[in-house]
């Protein structure tokens, strides 16, 4: 089977739903943010996957925000999709919704980003197909997905560990309940 050229994000869609139990959750009684992430890591692999027809390991994950705790004995789904791809990158947005099934009230938790690259069974990058955006939707999460790549290299250049100068930042440290005792 011939790869295809250009895909759509609707061709690797990926929707799982599981119930969350007693031994996911945390010390406070609510989900383990950390379980959420590991099934969250599952499904952008599987969605990258189905895209590149090929293996696919995590480059990166955007940030993470956990907006609303999940309980035992809710069912959690989760929705990914492509809104990006590079030559051998891809990056697919995870949704993650929280129902309670006894009275169908939805929530959304979290969503995030992963940065996804194919490798040949050598792991070697390989390329990948593009993708087919075919309404706004699809063009505003690809642009915003550039939007992304261009704020973190911008914040990576920022953070240089090589070019910070402590003189000219203490004053940020100033707001802060911190002590500084360097030791020369």
């Amino acid at each position: 089977m011939s790869k295809k050229k250009h895909k759509t994000n609707r061709e690797s869609r990926v929707i799982i739903s599981e119930l969350m139990l007693p031994s996911h959750s945390n010390f406070s009684g609510k989900i383990h943010g950390g379980y959420i992430l590991s099934l969250m890591d599952q499904i952008a692999f599987a969605c990258a996957s189905k895209h590149s027809e090929a293996y696919c390991v995590t480059a990166s994950v955007d940030k993470v925000d956990f907006l609303k705790p999940i309980e035992v004995g809710e069912l959690v789904t989760m929705k990914a999709s492509v809104n990006h791809v590079g030559t051998t990158s891809m990056v697919v947005g995870v949704r993650v919704e929280s129902e309670n099934i006894q009275t169908g009230v939805i929530k959304h938790c979290n969503s995030s980003y992963f940065t996804m690259v194919a490798k040949n069974p050598e792991g070697k990058s390989i390329p990948i197909p593009g993708l087919i955006l075919e309404n706004k939707t699809a063009i505003r999460r690809f642009v915003r997905s550039i939007i992304r790549k261009e704020d973190a290299k911008a914040r990576r250049d920022r953070f240089k560990a090589s070019e910070f100068e402590l003189e000219s930042h203490l004053e940020i440290l100033e707001k802060y309940n911190v002590k500084i005792t360097l030791k020369n």
